[in-house]
């Protein structure tokens, strides 16, 4: 069961969550679609390196990331989307590319989008293609302690 140290880790800190099920999806907006949420609020995780080490992106599925505002932000001499073969083993317990934006619980630091912010809510996957969990905004944020920064766009 790919959720359970994630729906684990959200039970100990007593945070309310929803846990959405949905036909197997594999890009953001379909899961988007199929969930009936909007891309904006459906957080995708990209896995890049920053510096050479392993990071996680977290922006709306609707967004592209731009890895020049994203070095910026992070301070970073380099960074470059990481390929599936490179991070595939972090995550032993979920489907490639469905890993969530919990990075402290892989020991992986965590970039937020400034604009997910804005949202009450934010959906993700939960480790699976065929599962979402939905829950406060605030909640991920104090539970992650992302690095928040502005490091996407709209298409």
């Amino acid at each position: 069961m790919p959720a359970t140290k994630l729906k684990e880790f959200l039970d100990a800190h007593q945070v309310k969550y929803v846990t959405i099920r949905h036909s197997a999806a594999y890009t953001a907006q379909e899961i988007a679609a199929l969930a009936h949420i909007r891309g904006k609020e459906l957080a995708k995780t990209v896995m890049v390196k920053v510096d050479g080490k392993m990071a996680m992106a977290v922006l709306p599925a609707s967004f592209k990331i731009s890895i020049d505002l994203l070095k910026k932000a992070a301070g970073a001499a380099s960074v470059e989307l990481a390929a599936e073969a490179e991070f595939k083993s972090l995550f032993p317990d979920c489907e490639t590319g469905a890993m969530p934006p919990f990075g402290n619980l892989y020991g992986i630091s965590v970039f937020a989008c400034a604009s997910l912010s804005k949202d009450t809510e934010i959906a993700f996957n939960a480790g699976s293609h065929n599962e979402l969990i939905r829950m406060a905004y605030k909640d991920f944020e104090a539970l992650v302690q992302p690095a928040i920064a502005e490091f996407s766009a709209q298409p």
